[in-house]
């Protein structure tokens, strides 16, 4: 993997369950992994003894001077202020490029094979497919590219029957260090973030063409894992309305029969995101 690039991965509390990190090695994965971690990290000095020199330590207090969580209060357990300090430390190491990761991983998935037909394979050239984002992002100029989650794929291959993309990014940010993507508010930071730089005009999407497995929500104890639980995920999603009132709402999502429903963001894109087509593109005179 090229010098000028690294993965970061964001921990709290959990150094025996860095889960993502043998997960980027065993998908193919040669180059620089930094496990960042906050100075209010009661596990610091194990994560040094397991980690060594790859363990970097930001003052969360001192992150407030460039993070706008959206609350006043005093509580900091969020991931918000790791995510924006992420790009001035990757400055400071001279890179030029990172993908941001959250510790509970377990693995990637191709979905499609060669024939560009719905095909799951586990990644092994996880370098090479890194590759080509970088190679895509400095051609466009897009500020953000990730891959989908597992709940992109709920329906199988019939929710994405061929290589697309979704406005939106979550769980695998591949970053130039100069993007002028930043993450807003103390939880749902990232649905917060694409819709505000969407607004901007800000380009960011998710690429179908991979995935990224974890552990179920709320289920891996440390992280975010026990103010989700306490707060709920109302007050998860409301962060989102606060900031962009005119294009989210609270909903919800799940199967009330199953017991797994649970309250929601809902997005209105048309609303959140310029749509511009080309004039190729576009019927004549009338609206659309």
């Amino acid at each position: 993997m090229r010098s000028d690039f690294a993965a970061f991965i964001l921990t709290h509390g959990r150094p025996d369950r860095v889960l993502t990190y043998k997960t980027l090695r065993k998908s193919g994965y040669t180059g620089k992994i930094y496990l960042l971690v906050d100075d209010e990290d009661k596990c610091g000095d194990e994560y040094r003894k397991l980690y060594g020199d790859q363990v970097l330590t930001f003052n969360k207090r001192e992150s407030l001077a460039i993070v706008d969580d959206g609350i006043n209060d005093d509580d900091f357990r969020a991931v918000v202020y790791a995510r924006n300090v992420c790009f001035e430390i990757a400055k400071g190491l001279g890179l030029k490029w990172f993908v941001q990761l959250d510790d509970d991983y377990t693995g990637f998935q191709n979905r499609f094979g060669a024939d560009l037909m719905p095909k799951a394979s586990p990644v092994r050239r996880m370098d090479a497919m890194l590759s080509a984002i970088i190679e895509y992002l400095t051609e466009t100029g897009i500020a953000c590219v990730a891959i989908s989650q597992g709940g992109d794929w709920m329906g199988g291959p019939a929710s994405c029957p061929t290589p697309r993309v979704r406005r939106k990014v979550m769980n695998f940010f591949v970053f130039s260090v100069d993007s002028k993507f930043r993450f807003m508010g103390k939880v749902n930071e990232d649905t917060t973030g694409y819709v505000l730089q969407g607004r901007c005009g800000l380009v960011s999407f998710t690429l179908m063409q991979a995935s990224v497995e974890q552990l179920q929500t709320q289920t891996n104890p440390g992280g975010l894992t026990e103010i989700y639980l306490e707060n709920g995920t109302y007050v998860k999603s409301f962060y989102s309305v606060m900031y962009a009132p005119s294009c989210v709402k609270i909903g919800a999502m799940g199967d009330p029969r199953s017991g797994n429903y649970r309250f929601h963001h809902e997005i209105d894109w048309p609303r959140a995101v310029p749509c511009i087509l080309r004039e190729e593109h576009r019927k004549g005179g009338g609206r659309w």
